[in-house]
């Protein structure tokens, strides 16, 4: 692998580019380190999930830049394109990382306020009188 190899995670409304390239393991999100960008440690272990899974933790440099949606929507993107990125380098990460559920794409989106509604679902309260 001479060049570096890149994928696309979303999540939400979010949506992440992540750059593979063969380096010691550095994890740069939108020029910020991963432990800096996402605080909460559950958020940084979805980041290096799909890296500890094939075991490549230490010998992959990755650049992500992420747009749109929350913090936690955010790192399941990264995960997802970080997933799939190592799919590009060594397709024989395929069993691994089908059996952990990291190539899948979560498909559930906020649902939309309905009319006479005070949210989605939620509706005003009912007086008797």
């Amino acid at each position: 692998m001479e060049k570096q190899k890149n994928a696309v995670g979303r999540r939400k409304e979010a949506v992440t580019r992540v750059f593979l390239s063969r380096g010691d393991g550095k994890i740069v999100i939108n020029d910020k380190d991963y432990k800096q960008y996402f605080s909460l440690p559950y958020l940084q272990n979805q980041v290096v999930l799909p890296l500890k899974t094939v075991e490549v933790a230490d010998k992959f440099d990755i650049k992500v830049n992420a747009a749109g949606g929350g913090i936690k929507g955010q790192a399941e993107a990264v995960k997802l394109g970080i997933a799939r990125a190592l799919l590009e380098v060594n397709p024989e990460f395929r069993p691994a990382l089908k059996a952990a559920g990291l190539l899948h794409r979560d498909p559930r989106r906020v649902e939309r306020k309905k009319p006479g509604r005070k949210k989605a679902r939620r509706s005003f309260q009912f007086s008797k009188r």
